[in-house]
């Protein structure tokens, strides 16, 4: 299984999202997620064995409950930069309670065998996936768009442990377990 922990987006920030991928996709032939697909990842994990899967399903819902997490999204960005992208996505705010959220995710799987990650948590949707395409007119339709944001905020009160399995149209994410960010929720 191929796996990973994240936030999903509610109701209001999918249709906030599908807005501006409606006015950015015809803009580049890219490679863009899927509306199902939107989440902010908190942890990513890769493959974990299957016989172990109750192991870490039991190891997440130790984390502590942080309470309700406030998300903001202020703008767009490029991994790994502005000037040779491969991934477009909405920023994130890292507000100091999601950065512990996910702190403390990378700790229990760590705990459990899992790899600790290679870089620092920066919080993000992931839009599209780029590939050396000409994004010239996607560019000039991002900087047109700057006045949408901040988009609204909204409250985590859940994360999610996401497996993603491949397909020829691309990965498909489904929710394995879902545990509650509130005091008393469990």
């Amino acid at each position: 299984m191929r796996l990973f922990t994240g936030l999903s987006l509610p109701p209001q920030a999918l249709q906030q999202a599908e807005s501006i991928l409606a006015e950015l996709r015809p803009k580049a032939d890219i490679r863009w997620s899927p509306l199902s697909n939107l989440h902010i990842t908190t942890a990513f994990i890769g493959q974990w064995d299957e016989t172990r899967l109750d192991d870490l399903k039991t190891a997440l819902a130790a984390i502590p409950p942080t309470g309700p997490i406030s998300i903001s999204i202020p703008g767009f960005g490029f991994f790994p930069n502005p000037h040779h992208p491969a991934h477009l996505f909405l920023a994130v705010k890292p507000e100091p309670e999601l950065t512990a959220l996910a702190t403390a995710i990378e700790t229990t799987l760590v705990g459990i065998g899992a790899p600790r990650e290679d870089h620092p948590y920066h919080p993000h949707v992931t839009l599209a996936r780029i590939a050396g395409e000409n994004i010239v007119q996607l560019r000039f339709q991002i900087a047109s768009m700057q006045n949408i944001f901040p988009l609204a905020t909204f409250e985590a009160t859940e994360f999610h442990l996401y497996e993603s399995r491949p397909t020829p149209a691309g990965s498909v994410y489904s929710v394995v377990a879902t545990f509650p960010l509130m005091a008393g929720a469990r």
